[in-house]
């Protein structure tokens, strides 16, 4: 196969860009992660899917607690991605130097400076590869901002994917 081929072939598939949320069973720990890959995959119960690296502390958190919340990245926040490749540190209200409110129905990191969130308890997942796809019922949402759109991967230089 022609790598180069297929990673730009992949490349096309016309990723969003979020940043997933957990916490550890005990809620004394918050983690992030920038995704792209997630859908929503039923409507009656509302269902995503999420696609998680198998070695993240945010892979560990979603299996130990259950829960997850996707915070989606407007075109104003393609910064934001970068920020969330890292392990979070919180300080007070900040994540990763972000302000954040914690989801009543999950706990999880709620960034209030993005357009629109939901929390999740999971349901389902199946793993194969380095990642593992997580289904989680969307049990709360939440709009901040109703007039911005979604960042999608075309609208940077990520190159994340393929």
């Amino acid at each position: 196969m022609d790598d180069a081929a297929k990673k730009h072939a992949l490349r096309l598939i016309p990723y969003g860009m979020f940043v997933l949320t957990s916490r550890s069973k005990d809620g004394k720990e918050l983690s992030t992660g920038t995704i792209n890959w997630i859908t929503q995959a039923s409507f009656a119960p509302p269902l995503v899917v999420v696609g998680v690296k198998g070695d993240s502390h945010l892979h560990a958190h979603i299996k130990d607690s259950g829960v997850f919340a996707v915070n989606v990245l407007g075109k104003e926040h393609k910064d934001l991605a970068f920020t969330f490749f890292k392990p979070a540190t919180v300080e007070g209200n900040l994540i990763s130097g972000q302000p954040f409110e914690a989801g009543k129905e999950t706990g999880c990191a709620l960034l209030t400076n993005l357009p629109a969130w939901w929390e999740c308890k999971l349901v389902g997942e199946v793993s194969h590869g380095d990642h593992t796809v997580f289904v989680g019922e969307v049990i709360e949402a939440g709009v901040r901002n109703p007039d911005d759109a979604c960042i999608l991967m075309r609208d940077h230089n990520l190159n994340y994917g393929g």
